[in-house]
């Protein structure tokens, strides 16, 4: 079965165009070079926590919400009323808590 993680790439390709973001203007803004970018969008190579910090704001999303289609974070179970799992809130993965503690 395909995880969003397998996506994450096209995801963020996609949410770079409907914000009218060229891949130089992301890189810019955010610090990342166009050549990582490109590689990440291509699922090529798959970001760190750091770089997506870097990207979800200049691409309208919260931090949290990459994080849980990365797989960073887990999201909420969705209740019985509700179509599809909640993304605002998340629980951290303790391996992925330690490596985040790490970064700059």
């Amino acid at each position: 079965m395909d995880s969003s993680k397998d996506h994450l790439g096209k995801i963020i390709k996609q949410q770079r165009i409907a914000v009218s973001l060229t891949l130089r203007e992301l890189a810019e803004i955010s610090g990342v070079s166009p050549s990582h970018l490109g590689r990440i969008e291509r699922n090529e190579r798959f970001p760190s926590a750091h770089v997506l910090r870097r990207i979800a704001g200049p691409l309208g999303f919260e931090e949290n919400e990459l994080f849980t289609l990365a797989e960073y974070l887990s999201p909420q179970q969705a209740g019985v009323a509700e179509d599809a799992p909640v993304y605002t809130a998340g629980h951290l993965d303790p391996y992925v808590s330690r490596m985040l503690a790490q970064e700059p």
